[in-house]
C-alpha cells in the first residue's frame, strides 16, 4: 500500500488508487473541472447573446482566459519552488471563489463586462497551483507510475469534456447566468476544502536560504536548466509551434460549426462531446501502452495525427466527417498531454519542477494567445480553409523536430528526482 507522507525519501510503488495524494488530487479536480466548464459555456452561451454573435467579444474570452497564462506562469513556477505546495493550491482555490462571489456581486448591479473578471482571475491563479500539483506528483508518486498516473488524471479531464459543456449550457439555460456563477464559486470552494486531506508539505532545512535568493535569479536559473537539458530544450521548440498551430484556429471553432457546417452555435457542444470520447478513449489506451512506448514517440505520433486532424476539419463541409475528424483529433490529445507533462517530469530534478513548467508554459501560451489575438483579422482577410490547413501543417512542423530526441533516456538519478544532474 502507498500512503503519500510527507517524507524525504523516494515515493514507493503500490496500487496508484490508495496512495493518499492521489486520491485527494483526483477529487478535488472533480470540483475544480466542475466550476471551470460552467464557467467556459454559460459564460460563451451569455456572451454571444448579449453581443449577437459578435466575434471580438467572442475571442476576447479565450484571451482573458489565456493571456494571464503567459504572463503569470514564469512567476507561478517560480513561486511553486519557493512555497508550500499545499498552501499555495488552497490558497488559490479559495481566491478564485471569492474572486467569483465579487463578480456575482457586480453583475447583480447590472455590469455584465465583469463576467470576464472571472475567467481573468481564476487563469492567474492556476498558474500559481498547477505547478504545485506537479511539484507533488514528483514528490509522491513512484516514477514508474507517473505516466499511468497522468493518463488517469487525463481520462478524468475528458470525461469532463464530455459532460462539461452539456453541464454549463444546461445550467445557463435553466437557472441564467446568476445562478451559474455562484455554481461555479460553489465548485472552487469544495475543491479548496478537499485538499486540506492532502499529506503535510515537506518542510525543508535550506527553506531559509531559498527564501533569500535572488528571486531573478531563480527565474534565470530555470531558463538555463531548460537551455542546458537537450530534450527539455527541444520540448520548448515543440511547445512554441504547437502554441502558434493551435492559437490560429482556437476561437475559430465557432465559425466551422456556424458556416462550414451550416450549424446553431449549441451545436459546439456536440463537437466537444465527441472530442471528451475520444479523449476517455485515448487516456484509457494510454494506460494500457504507457510504460512500452517512450513519451517522446507519443508526443509526436499525437501531434502529427493532430495535424492532419485540423486541415481536415477545416476543409470538411460534411457533419459526420468532421465529427469523425474531431473523434480522431480526441484521441491524440492525452498522447500530447501525457507526453509532455511526462517529458518535464523526467527530465527535471524536484527542486526544478516548477520552474521549468513555468519556462514551458509560457513557449506554447505566449504564441497562442499572439496568434488568438491575430485570428480575427486572420478570418477577416483569409478564408477559414486556408487558416485550418496552414495550422495543421505547422502542427506538422512541431511534430518533426522531435524526431532527434526519440533515443533519450533520462537518467535514472534525475528520474527519481534524487539528482544534481544539472546545476
Amino acid at each position: 500500500m502507498s500512503h503519500a507522507k510527507a517524507t524525504h525519501g523516494p515515493p514507493v510503488s503500490g496500487n496508484l488508487f490508495k496512495n493518499r495524494f492521489y486520491q485527494t488530487i483526483l477529487i478535488s479536480n472533480i470540483f475544480l473541472q466542475i466550476g471551470i466548464w460552467v464557467r467556459n459555456f454559460a459564460i460563451l452561451m451569455f456572451v454571444t447573446d448579449q453581443t449577437n454573435n459578435d466575434p471580438t467579444s467572442i475571442s476576447l474570452i479565450s484571451v482573458v482566459e489565456f493571456a494571464p497564462i503567459f504572463v503569470f506562469s514564469f512567476i507561478g513556477g517560480a513561486f511553486a519552488d519557493r512555497w508550500r505546495p499545499k498552501r499555495t493550491m488552497i490558497w488559490c482555490d479559495f481566491l478564485s471563489a471569492l474572486s467569483i462571489l465579487v463578480v456575482l456581486i457586480t453583475l447583480l448591479y447590472g455590469s455584465w463586462e465583469t463576467i470576464y473578471l472571472a475567467t481573468f482571475v481564476s487563469a492567474i491563479l492556476s498558474q500559481f497551483s498547477q505547478p504545485s500539483v506537479m511539484k507533488l506528483f514528483k514528490q509522491h508518486v513512484h516514477p514508474d507510475q507517473l505516466q499511468q498516473g497522468m493518463a488517469m488524471f487525463q481520462s478524468l479531464m475528458a470525461i469532463f469534456m464530455i459532460l462539461g459543456p452539456t453541464l454549463g449550457i444546461f445550467s445557463y439555460h435553466q437557472f441564467g447566468i446568476k445562478i451559474s456563477i455562484g455554481v461555479m464559486g460553489v465548485a472552487f470552494l469544495l475543491s479548496a476544502l478537499i485538499l486540506f486531506r492532502l499529506p503535510a508539505d515537506e518542510v525543508k532545512t535550506e527553506q531559509n536560504d531559498k527564501d533569500t535568493m535572488n528571486f531573478r535569479k531563480e527565474l534565470a536559473d530555470g531558463f538555463r536548466y531548460v537551455w542546458r537539458s537537450p530534450v527539455l530544450k527541444v520540448l520548448a521548440a515543440a511547445f512554441a509551434i504547437a502554441g502558434f498551430s493551435v492559437g490560429i484556429i482556437q476561437t475559430l471553432g465557432f465559425f466551422v460549426v456556424t458556416e462550414r457546417l451550416g450549424q446553431p452555435k449549441e451545436f459546439l457542444q456536440f463537437l466537444l462531446m465527441i472530442n471528451g470520447v475520444a479523449m476517455l478513449v485515448g487516456g484509457a489506451s494510454i494506460m494500457v501502452i504507457a510504460k512500452k512506448v517512450s513519451p517522446q514517440i507519443l508526443l509526436a505520433l499525437g501531434m502529427l495525427i493532430s495535424a492532419i486532424c485540423i486541415a481536415g476539419m477545416g476543409i470538411s463541409t460534411n457533419i459526420p466527417i468532421t465529427l469523425g475528424l474531431q473523434f480522431l483529433n480526441g484521441l491524440t490529445m492525452p498522447a500530447i498531454q501525457i507526453g509532455i507533462n511526462t517529458l518535464i517530469l523526467q527530465w527535471t530534478e524536484q527542486s526544478y519542477v516548477g520552474r521549468v513548467n513555468g519556462v514551458l508554459s509560457p513557449m506554447f501560451m505566449g504564441m497562442m494567445v499572439i496568434m488568438m489575438s491575430l485570428s480575427g483579422i486572420l478570418k477577416g482577410n483569409f478564408p477559414l480553409v486556408e487558416i485550418y490547413v496552414v495550422s495543421g501543417i505547422v502542427m506538422l512542423l512541431g511534430a518533426l523536430i522531435l524526431v532527434p530526441i526519440f533515443k533519450h533516456k533520462p537518467a535514472p538519478e534525475l528520474a527519481t528526482g534524487s539528482g544534481e544532474v544539472m546545476h
